[in-house]
């Protein structure tokens, strides 16, 4: 683990090594700022905070970003997690510096309902941070890549949700801002954790042909560009193995096999102008040949984060096909840093400047989301239109649409103008009629056929029938402008029509309440407004109902069971081999306990009774159990509760152990509980840090003073420096 005397030191030489122009007082003061505003502030890992901004610099510094973006970098932290006032770093650092901290800065805490709606919140706040000025995002980025790179300190939940947000949204956004290796990092480090299974057996894959691979590459590279030298060129060239995340979406996606999959291995040619790109794919057709249908060029027709490079797929002597891509010096910076490159090359200085046009996109998006009542349309939106695969197709006039893979002709209609998508009756692709629905292709010619008949519109089905979100956007914002009545009649039929076929059987008037409760949570201002939303597909009720019906079946169980308290009567009594438990004021009833501190004979334990689960029972000192029952919510749902004298059977509880790791540690572990005749139902245990190793086990008691007995045990076996019962 790096110290942050360490990382200040290297980051400043990498700075001094860039030989850029950077203002060295300005980062000086950010660094020292960081430091002081941080001071006594620990990560899950245990390092010192200040590490954190220290290396999300240091990433920032290896992009090439300007100086700004690195103080902003290191300083991104400290107005939420300090005291440290957005004013005070605008004085100190002008204020740019502080709008970037602005931007980059965690969003406040917002009584969201739902997880997909905290997430939906932050993209829509972070797409609208990222017009106002790039850097934002990119010190965003370089903010999650160092989360994700230390991310074995996280619990393994919150590693899988942060992964997948990563894959979901932080990747793509990178792609799109065409910032190569970053987005190819954090898929890798994001799939490690979604699949290590799948991972492990392409990068076993990948390792068994290490040898050959490696001579291979070689082998092409020298026959490669000794033949362009002939040809007069001087060229470089690299070879590459395609990313195990890339290898994953063919294999498992797309249903390929390891062998099945032609760009496992690349070759990269770079030359100095664009005549000689295409002179060098001459050459390599005729060097090698070339296999049908696998030819992009990508330089007449960039994608859309401004990638451009022609790509061949050929087969070698060898019989092993591999791809070439072959690019200028300039197309190379781009590929690799993409928006960044504006910084670290000054592209487009010494012509006309692209920047804005880059981020045109930026804009177009956030203009087609302002409407949205769905906020979880956004990520979903992000996931598509944000898409690493793009088809291009062509206009009669010969103009170039990119769009994601698996469009129909309406993503397509709408993506030249919303006029043109409103008014489409019909579609022709390559000269032909074809269905609404049809998926375009790259390379196609598609025609729209409009009506400028008064009234004519989309049709509601067509919104489960596009794979863009401007197209369903757009789509949706016709039906709420030019039907708002039709919508509230329609929405008030689809949500008492979902309620009937769900079971739900509410009174009108508890209907209407259930409806103004859901305009709340949707954030509409009326309950027509909410109607509306459903009428023209802006809230999904399809969403809604499982949230509705667990509510409203927990509910009626929950007053059943109160209902049964109150009268004296008794509910079913369910005894397995957890022994049993006498409840204050009941007959048998329904009980479990809790997972979250696992009570065992012997344990002083409470009752909470639950909805419509009987009553669950917890360890007086839970953390679930309030101190001061009396005063907090609900308080006649907690019950007294008290062990029976012949209470017996197997209760689970949870062991930490902490232990020098060394050989056979496990093993003295499991052969210890085997000869105390105790069952292990799970282990879990964490990479090794520092010679020391965590595990936690599940093990079957009988009493808290079996569980001792158990524990005494464990303690005195070679290594063990410490055994607790967890509440995990």
């Amino acid at each position: 683990m790096l110290q942050k005397e360490d990382l200040i030191r290297s980051l400043k030489e990498l700075i001094v090594k860039s030989e850029k122009g950077y203002d060295l007082d300005g980062i000086d003061r950010a660094i020292t700022l960081a430091v002081q505003c941080h001071d006594g502030q620990f990560r899950q890992s245990g390092e010192e905070y200040v590490c954190h901004p220290l290396q999300v610099a240091r990433i920032l510094v290896e992009m090439g970003m300007d100086s700004e973006c690195i103080e902003a970098g290191l300083l991104h932290d400290v107005v939420e997690d300090t005291d440290m006032q957005l004013e005070d770093i605008a004085k100190m650092f002008g204020d740019s510096v502080a709008v970037l901290v602005d931007g980059v800065t965690k969003i406040t805490k917002i009584d969201f309902v739902t997880k997909e709606e905290q997430q939906a919140e932050n993209v829509r706040k972070m797409l609208l941070a990222m017009s106002e000025d790039i850097r934002v995002i990119i010190i965003k980025l370089a903010d999650r890549l160092h989360n994700m790179r230390t991310s074995d300190a996280w619990k393994p939940q919150k590693r899988r949700d942060k992964a997948k947000e990563t894959m979901d949204i932080y990747a793509p956004l990178a792609h799109r801002l065409g910032i190569r290796s970053m987005k190819e990092e954090l898929e890798d480090l994001s799939l490690r954790i979604l699949d290590p299974v799948a991972y492990k057996e392409i990068e076993s894959a990948l390792a068994l042909r290490e040898g050959e691979r490696k001579k291979l590459l070689a082998d092409i590279q020298e026959r490669i560009t000794e033949r362009l030298r002939e040809e007069g060129m001087n060229p470089y060239v690299s070879g590459r193995v395609k990313s195990i995340p890339g290898i994953y979406r063919k294999m498992y996606v797309q249903n390929h096999s390891f062998d099945e999959i032609y760009d496992i291995y690349a070759v990269r040619v770079i030359v100095e102008t664009v005549t000689d790109c295409y002179n060098v794919l001459g050459v390599m057709h005729d060097m090698f040949r070339p296999l049908p249908n696998r030819f992009k060029d990508y330089i007449s027709t960039p994608k859309p984060n401004m990638y451009q490079s022609l790509h061949t797929t050929v087969l070698g002597k060898e019989k092993v096909p591999f791809e070439v891509q072959i690019r200028t010096w300039e197309m190379h910076y781009t590929a690799e840093y993409g928006i960044a490159a504006h910084w670290k090359y000054k592209l487009g200085i010494q012509r006309k400047d692209k920047l804005e046009d880059r981020l045109a996109w930026v804009r177009q998006f956030i203009e087609n989301q302002k409407d949205v009542d769905d906020t979880s349309d956004i990520v979903r939106s992000i996931k598509t239109d944000l898409s690493s695969d793009d088809v291009f197709v062509f206009t009669p006039k010969g103009d170039v649409i990119s769009l994601p893979v698996g469009s129909t002709v309406i993503d397509f209609a709408y993506a030249i103008h919303s006029a043109v998508g409103n008014r489409m009756v019909g579609a022709k692709v390559d000269n032909r009629i074809v269905p609404l629905d049809t998926v375009v292709r790259t390379g196609q010619i598609v025609e729209i056929i409009t009506s400028s008949a008064p009234g004519h519109g989309p049709s509601r089905d067509w919104i489960d029938i596009v794979k863009t979100g401007e197209a369903r956007t757009k789509i949706r914002a016709w039906f709420k402008k030019e039907r708002r009545e039709e919508n509230i009649a329609e929405g008030k039929r689809l949500f008492a029509a979902e309620l009937q076929r769900n079971y739900i059987r509410l009174k009108e008037d508890e209907i209407a309440a259930l409806a103004e409760n859901e305009a709340k949570r949707q954030h509409c201002t009326t309950v027509d407004d909410f109607y509306a939303a459903i009428g023209y597909g802006g809230i999904l009720i399809s969403r809604l109902l499982p949230r509705i019906k667990d509510d409203y079946v927990r509910a009626a169980r929950e007053e059943a069971a109160v209902e049964q308290i109150r009268n004296g009567r008794q509910m079913p009594r369910h005894r397995g081999t957890n022994g049993g438990v006498i409840i204050e004021h009941m007959g048998n009833c329904l009980v479990k306990f809790a997972r979250c501190c696992n009570p065992v004979p012997g344990d002083d334990i409470i009752g909470f009774i639950t909805r419509g689960f009987g009553v669950s029972i917890h360890k007086r000192d839970c953390i679930n159990v309030p101190r001061d029952i009396p005063s907090c919510p609900q308080p006649e749902r907690w019950v007294s509760a008290a062990w029976e004298d012949t209470a017996g059977g197997e209760f689970k509880s949870v062991l930490s152990i902490e232990a020098h790791d060394r050989e056979r540690l496990l093993a003295d572990v499991t052969t210890q509980l085997a000869t105390m005749h105790v069952m292990i139902y799970a282990i879990t245990a964490k990479e090794p840090k520092d010679g020391k190793v965590d595990m936690l086990l599940t093990v079957g008691v009988g009493s808290v003073s079996h569980l001792d007995i158990v524990i005494a045990r464990i303690s005195r076996i070679d290594g063990v420096i410490r055994v607790t019962r967890s509440h995990q």
